[in-house]
């Protein structure tokens, strides 16, 4: 991912023992496996609904190594079927990416209020993770990641939720419809400029927080956290006979191809991951040189 323009800000030192401990144990201090040039499948189980999905991820051609992370799997709990997927798009490093695939849905499931109120435990545990993320510096590094993350319960509920720009797209009557927000700093100029903060439009450039982040929510970042939001725009769709599938990809894809013309190039591909593939190689030919990362998840 090229979303920094330059690398800024010290580290914070750890409080707490435990936490080294845990950040060692989890997040990978020794360089991670990436999920360069990965694909796969899979489908539920125990769902009377039935849901399928499949993925793919690509190299880009930025000079830095894969930043691009992905979860899909599913969970049984309290005699429900759980479908997690996301993508995490990381910038200067892959230590917050790959913290994130390890921990952030842990956080999110184990919010006492999860099974209650979906919505309230994803925020919660987004804030919560980012905290550690910004506490435990010293060992997690100076960078961020993006994230978009989609909890299916029983085939019958979607609860997406993002930061920064990796976005879900829904397909829907046939239709697309993007249910995440996209991030950008000039649409949160206000925020950002309120918070001591700054906006910079250079000539052949996108928008940047401070002239360095292109993103105006990411966990992590901590030099420029002041000026960052890690709030994630949550959403609930119910999952009915007009759904079919849901899209989620890092901006490798969307940066060269729109919603529609995503949708409407997978809408007849019945196998996820021969869908999710398609998207990554149809980016390719549309010279996207970014990491690209794909989740195709189908429904029924």
């Amino acid at each position: 991912m090229s979303k920094h323009s330059s690398v800024a800000g010290a580290s914070r030192p750890v409080k707490e023992a435990g936490f080294f401990t845990k950040i060692k144990n989890v997040a990978c201090l020794k360089s991670s496996s990436s999920d360069k040039g990965k694909g796969g499948k899979g489908k539920s189980k125990s769902s009377s609904n039935k849901v399928s999905h499949g993925f793919h991820l690509v190299e880009g051609q930025s000079g830095h190594n894969m930043e691009d992370y992905h979860v899909a799997e599913y969970r049984k709990k309290r005699n429900h079927t759980l479908g997690l997927f996301a993508i995490f798009d990381g910038h200067l490093g892959d230590r917050v990416p790959t913290y994130l695939k390890d921990n952030l849905f842990n956080n999110i499931l184990e919010e006492p209020n999860f099974w209650k109120d979906p919505e309230a435990a994803i925020r919660n545990a987004y804030s919560s993770t980012d905290k550690f993320i910004l506490d435990n510096s010293m060992q997690l590094g100076p960078g961020g990641s993006t994230a978009v993350t989609a909890i299916v319960i029983d085939g019958k509920d979607l609860w997406v939720a993002n930061i920064g720009d990796s976005r879900a797209v829904v397909c829907e009557r046939g239709s697309a419809n993007q249910i995440t927000v996209d991030h950008e700093p000039h649409a949160e100029r206000r925020r950002i400029e309120k918070q001591g903060g700054f906006v910079t439009t250079l000539p052949g450039d996108v928008p940047r927080v401070n002239g360095q982040l292109a993103v105006a929510r990411a966990f992590g970042d901590q030099s420029l956290k002041a000026h960052l939001s890690s709030e994630p725009d949550v959403r609930h769709v119910p999952i009915d006979p007009t759904i079919d599938f849901v899209i989620l990809a890092s901006d490798g894809l969307w940066k060269v191809m729109k919603n529609e013309e995503a949708v409407n190039l997978v809408k007849s591909v019945k196998d996820p991951q021969v869908a999710a593939k398609r998207l990554t190689t149809e980016a390719l030919a549309r010279k996207s040189k970014d990491d690209i990362s794909c989740i195709v998840i189908r429904f029924g």
